[in-house]
């Protein structure tokens, strides 16, 4: 009898390609954004994108950066964090010591999001707005409320 497979991918790596998933849902043009929560019995609690509002009509949003308030994808989004968070149907309790498998580091009001729901790790695979003002609050606040992260890649196919 042969011996069970030892090639098979890790739990962070299940988890992140989750997240990846559920960001080829975001609509955004220029960023797509996935989250994967997973708690510590590696059992996914929720999966939410970066898109609009429930109720707030994909093909009448305006997608692009403007002047205009009115016409600013930036005041309309809800970041994928949030959405995970808000799509989880259990109690919040669940969430407590959780992971968060997002594509995207964290936004400083995710990271907010992101304490207040319990989480205690956020991996990520990509930090393109490292040491901007943002990105830095976003780790303050995240190291300062004891919240881990981490980056991680992912293998290539």
């Amino acid at each position: 009898m042969p011996g069970k497979r030892t090639d098979v991918i890790s739990w962070d790596e299940f988890f992140m390609r989750a997240a990846v998933a559920a960001s080829l849902r975001s609509k955004d043009p220029n960023t797509q954004v996935g989250a994967c929560i997973a708690d510590t019995n590696h059992r996914i609690l929720s999966v939410g994108y970066n898109g609009t509002p429930r109720g707030l009509e994909d093909d009448e949003f305006p997608w692009g950066t403007a002047e205009n308030p009115l016409y600013d994808k930036h005041n309309y989004v809800i970041h994928a964090e949030a959405n995970a968070i808000l799509n989880y149907r259990g109690s919040l309790k669940d969430m407590d010591g959780a992971t968060v498998y997002v594509t995207l580091f964290p936004c400083h009001e995710c990271a907010k999001t992101l304490v207040q729901a319990g989480i205690g790790e956020v991996v990520y695979l990509d930090d393109k707005y490292d040491g901007t003002e943002d990105n830095l609050i976003s780790k303050n606040i995240l190291d300062r409320c004891g919240v881990s992260w981490r980056q991680m890649s992912l293998a290539a196919e």
